[in-house]
């Protein structure tokens, strides 16, 4: 299936690497103007200029640390002021945190809710009135299967992707009457920067590609292997697109079969 998303434009954090860089690149070249948000400015220069080879649309770099109101709200009026509008959000930014329970402080579980959940509640409070007077939106929210299934020792993260999962729905039910779809994709394990540094922390034993097979073993993944950042790019744009124009208040597992809930 073809994908065309000519026309609209796309807000993306956390894009500078990793699944926000996977999906800018495959929005860009579907044809969607992209506006890559994240903080690391060394990065983002780079990373637009990665997205953007073989785009269609036009993609743009913006430093902002998303857990601070001021910065987003600075930024989405930049955005619009480059693009005129934000037609589809994708609230990506978070790296994964989790320990036992009594070791996450105070200032953790504020970290991590500042990053995660109120991001996303703060970014689609101000994409809503727009995408109401234009009748069309999309918003996705990146979740991790913790937000379906917790285990021990998968707190603040399980919480928080539990919260933006709760939120999701909400948003999709006041959304729909205006053509505002509102969706989800929970991951498992994703090759990622994430996944590099564990490997370069235990000294680069081995080859990559089988640090990945022995990454995919331990987490007993059924496909048997991880995934890749643009396997869930194509989920991503399949709900950013009018394919999925019947599609809200859904949460779609990117995982190779590990969530042991649907």
């Amino acid at each position: 299936m073809e994908i065309k998303l000519d026309g609209r434009t796309a807000l993306i954090t956390g894009g500078s690497k990793g699944l926000g860089l996977a999906t800018a690149a495959r929005f860009a070249a579907s044809g969607a103007d992209v506006a890559i948000v994240a903080r690391d400015n060394a990065i983002l220069e780079a990373a637009a200029a990665e997205a953007g080879r073989g785009a269609r649309g036009k993609v743009e770099a913006f430093s902002c640390d998303v857990s601070k109101l001021e910065d987003i709200e600075a930024t989405y009026a930049a955005v619009n002021a480059r693009f005129g509008k934000v037609d589809i959000l994708v609230n990506n930014a978070g790296a994964h945190a989790s320990g036992a329970f009594e070791e996450i402080t105070e200032e953790m579980w504020r970290q991590d809710i500042d990053l995660k959940l109120l991001a996303a509640v703060r970014l689609s409070r101000l994409c809503f009135p727009d995408m109401k007077a234009r009748r069309w939106g999309r918003i996705i929210n990146t979740l991790n299967i913790f937000a379906k299934a917790p285990r021990a020792r998968t707190t603040p993260t399980a919480v928080t992707r539990a919260a933006a999962m709760a939120l999701t729905k909400a948003l999709s039910a006041e959304g729909a009457p205006y053509n505002i779809l509102v969706n989800g994709l929970v991951v498992g394990v994703i090759e990622s920067d994430q996944l590099r540094r564990a490997y370069e922390a235990g000294g680069a034993k081995g080859e990559w590609e089988d640090f990945l097979k022995r990454s995919a073993e331990r987490a007993q993944i059924p496909m048997g292997r991880i995934g890749r950042a643009e396997e869930f790019a194509n989920a991503a744009c399949f709900f950013a697109s009018d394919a999925a124009s019947y599609v809200t208040g859904c949460t779609l597992n990117v995982d190779g079969g590990l969530s042991p809930v649907l």
